[in-house]
């Protein structure tokens, strides 16, 4: 790392100061775990988000923005290098971790580095000194989720919160929330979180009034799930309050500049670690010095575009490799598409690529012999996917979720007008009609896939060292461990069978 730091020392050797000659602006970045733009500001009627909506009333809100990638660690990889995760080699969820490690390109550096050698002072945590992740008291205030999948230097935090700078230094400060999260996978979690809600906000949301999208049946474990989900977007909500209400009565709100997102959308059997809109529709939202107040911005834009915004706007350069753009510039031209891939995700090895114009999201599963819930430790533990498995054991299942979400097979091509079709069920993929759209969709996504140097799946033999070092975090015999084995063993078999 200190190697790549000094070969870009002629590129850091620039004053962090805009053309303007004021101050740097801080930075500060709030990134939520598991969570759709199921805010007021977006729509939302069930729960109110005073904060998160000040905060879009003050700066400009984004209605199409997506993630490169829908699952945590891919996103993030992308997040704090600016570059798609696939082009970056970061694409599989969680690798790199073990005895098998990830080095990035030649060249690339996160941006917390190019930010300390511009002389900010960087640092991740929850935002609230004595408050942790999910805003609840803590021992010690420690350092936020990083989650990549490539070696990294620690010292590229200098710690774990804004109040640890020199004076008058500007900052590079990560919030980091729980979100989503918060609702766990266990009746003790759930428990948990709507004591708490009832504590903060005198009632919980009631699930008879939850709206869930169409291929979820109304079932009670199912609906009270979705009411905990949007518990936690209060929950949210108030921890944003609170962070924005430090840097107001520190003096510093006005000289700082706020990045709100989601590192993908609420976790899910059709959502999180999957290309619909459940799980790669994300809130987006600026605020702080050169941003327009009470705008809202309609133009197609990706997460990773968060990088170049932040160095921009601290009058730092954005560099050639960075894939992200500069939303703020004044020479900026909206995408005409966003990208988005979902790779190997704990042992689920899988590979499929998205491209989204302002009409259509296509959709390519390369292997689509695999059914949509394929075997999965992560996704199989929880009591909503058990309970739609129940379901579809038990044949009680609507006939939508049966043909989305347990057909034995996928399409290898989708195709959905999203405008129209908000949860995108209806593939028009094989309509004679949109035989054109399709061409024209899948030739754009066979370029990006070139030009981006997507590298695609694992090898049997880099998927066998990340099964090695994925198992070697788990108790061996414990129920965690066997399951995960005995789903590796079926992904291997697929992976023989395909080659």
């Amino acid at each position: 790392m200190l190697q790549r730091l000094l070969a870009f020392a002629a590129f850091l050797m620039l004053a962090a100061t805009p053309a303007s000659g004021e101050a740097p602006p801080n930075i500060l970045w709030i990134v939520v775990d598991d969570m759709s733009a199921d805010f007021s500001c977006y729509g939302e009627t069930l729960v109110e988000t005073p904060h998160v909506d000040r905060l879009a009333a003050e700066g400009t809100r984004f209605t199409r923005a997506y993630v490169t990638a829908p699952v945590c660690s891919s996103s993030r990889s992308a997040m704090i290098t600016g570059c798609y995760q696939t082009t970056i080699g970061a694409h599989h969820h969680r690798s790199g971790r073990g005895k098998h490690r990830i080095q990035l390109p030649d060249g690339v550096v996160p941006v917390p580095a190019i930010f300390r050698e511009a002389g900010y002072y960087t640092c991740i945590g929850s935002g609230l000194p004595g408050l942790d992740h999910r805003g609840l008291p803590a021992k010690a205030d420690r350092r936020g989720k990083t989650d990549y999948n490539f070696d990294w230097d620690a010292e590229i935090y200098d710690g774990v919160d804004w109040g640890g700078r020199a004076e008058g230094q500007p900052f590079f400060m990560q919030v980091q929330t729980h979100g989503g999260k918060l609702r766990g996978s266990s009746e003790a979690a759930y428990e948990a979180i709507e004591r708490r809600a009832r504590e903060q906000f005198g009632a919980n949301v009631d699930p008879e009034k939850v709206t869930l999208p169409p291929y979820y049946p109304r079932d009670p474990v199912l609906l009270r799930d979705w009411a905990t989900y949007l518990d936690s977007v209060r929950l949210t909500d108030w921890h944003v309050g609170e962070v924005m209400a430090r840097l107001e009565r520190e003096g510093l709100l006005e000289e700082t500049l706020v990045i709100f997102m989601t590192d993908h959308g609420i976790s899910h059997a059709r959502g999180k670690q999957f290309l619909y809109d459940e799980g790669a529709h994300i809130p987006f939202i600026l605020r702080g010095p050169g941003v327009e107040a009470g705008k809202v911005r309609e133009d197609l834009i990706e997460h990773i575009d968060m990088a170049a915004i932040s160095l921009a706007a601290a009058g730092l350069e954005v560099p050639d490799w960075m894939q992200g753009r500069d939303l703020l510039a004044p020479d900026y031209r909206p995408r005409e598409a966003v990208y988005a891939a979902r790779d190997r995700c704990g042992e689920a090895a899988d590979r499929i690529r998205s491209i989204r114009t302002a009409t259509h999201l296509y959709i390519r599963n390369f292997h689509p012999e695999r059914p949509h819930l394929m075997p999965s430790d992560y996704k199989d533990s929880k009591i909503i996917v058990r309970r739609l498995r129940e379901m579809h054991h038990d044949g009680s299942l609507p006939d939508l979720s049966e043909r989305l979400l347990f057909a034995p097979q996928r399409p290898a091509e989708e195709l959905y007008a999203w405008k129209e079709d908000r949860w995108q069920t209806v593939n028009l993929a094989d309509d004679p009609d949109h035989a054109a759209i399709l061409a024209e969709h899948s030739a754009a996504l066979d370029r990006w896939i070139e030009e981006s140097r997507d590298p695609g799946d694992e090898s049997p033999e880099v998927y066998d060292l990340e099964m090695a070092d994925e198992l070697a975090t788990m108790k061996p015999g414990s129920a965690r461990y066997e399951a995960f084995s005995r789903n590796a063993e079926i992904y291997r078999r697929w992976i023989r069978e395909k080659q």
